[in-house]
């Protein structure tokens, strides 16, 4: 099912890849680029040039890094849409990105203060941990106060969500200012989204959680399409609502914590996708889940090529520019939402 889909959005994302790594503040041609892949792949000896070392050690994993995040965020918006059964809904709007950055900020502040076993042991999993749980907490009680006698009111939600994000914006804010200098900046940059502590191994961390959160996803990709047409008929179906509710928050909410987590906010991924997705092709989850991984990593690639280029050789913020192309796409959707709200259905 939507295999043509797959191999042009499959060979996008090559192609985005490839001209990803090309571009930064130093270009670096398409021949060497190969070069330098099959140096790394055929394991030879280590990177004999500065620009070399650059590639391999800076901008792959920067590129990857990007890519994994983009169908992280992308692929948490189809979720959120298919459980809450509204299409203006994605991780920021549902306080999942705002928790995560609340919980990172204590980790960035505090973290050398927290002591125990147990925080060895977390090592660099620290972060994602706290990020998880921020971004968990947040989520669980957007949705616990917009669950009006057992239905998702639009309103509500949007309440909800404005709400809890001001209270883990309170809480970040609080942070920020009883932070020292370095922390503080730290704390201002990452949340205005950046790419630039890419290395390889916080790439292999978002890599893991993002591969395993969209295959944890398929296999509830039916059962959500029977959600959509509302808990009691999907009930009738077989489908356990509440255990679907709880599994499906618990992947998106590792999903974007870790990737969160790691690049700090980067808001309207996960609401653009899976619209432009719906509009192409079609609203069943089997083939969202997949595409928006796909589409959702080419877009992020494009965005933070961009962001490398606007104000060279100093890099642009990424998550002020998805912020800024995507606020309009979310109020399109929710003057649409407003006007069909009694139609019934999806877009209820």
């Amino acid at each position: 099912m939507g295999n043509r889909y797959y191999w042009g959005l499959g060979a996008l994302l090559l192609v985005s890849l490839l001209v990803s790594a090309r571009v930064g503040a130093v270009s670096i041609p398409y021949d060497r680029i190969l070069l330098y892949l099959k140096h790394a792949v055929s394991g030879g000896n280590a990177a004999a040039s500065i620009e070399e070392r650059l590639f391999l050690q800076i901008r792959l994993p920067r590129v990857l890094l990007c890519a994994f995040t983009g169908a992280a965020l992308a692929v948490s918006g189809a979720l959120m849409q298919a459980l809450f059964r509204n299409p203006i809904v994605e991780p920021g709007l549902v306080g999942t990105s705002s928790g995560a950055a609340f919980g990172a900020a204590f980790v960035f502040v505090m973290g050398k203060n927290l002591t125990g076993a147990w925080v060895d042991a977390a090592g660099p999993f620290l972060l994602p941990l706290f990020a998880f749980a921020g971004g968990g907490a947040a989520t669980w009680l957007v949705y616990r106060l917009s669950n009006v006698f057992g239905k998702v009111n639009v309103n509500t939600l949007l309440l909800a969500g404005i709400a809890v994000n001001a209270l883990a914006a309170g809480g970040t804010g609080f942070f920020s200012y009883i932070a020292r200098d370095p922390q503080a900046r730290s704390i201002v940059f990452w949340n205005l989204g950046t790419l630039s502590g890419a290395d390889w191994s916080n790439t292999g961390i978002v890599a893991v959680s993002t591969v395993a959160g969209i295959a944890l996803s398929l296999g509830y990709a039916k059962a959500l399409n029977a959600l959509m047409l509302g808990e009691t008929e999907a009930g009738y179906l077989g489908v356990r609502t509440t255990r679907l509710k709880g599994r499906i928050l618990l992947i998106n909410t590792f999903m974007v914590a870790v990737a969160t987590s790691v690049v700090g906010v980067i808001a309207f991924v996960g609401l653009v996708v899976p619209h432009i997705l719906r509009l192409l092709k079609s609203a069943d989850n089997r083939f969202l889940i997949i595409a928006s991984a796909l589409l959702g990593a080419i877009l992020l690639n494009f965005a933070d090529m961009l962001a490398r280029v606007i104000v060279a050789p100093s890099e642009f913020p990424i998550g002020v520019l998805t912020a800024v192309a995507g606020a309009p796409v979310f109020l399109y959707l929710l003057i649409r939402a407003g006007r069909r709200q009694q139609e019934g259905g999806f877009y209820a």
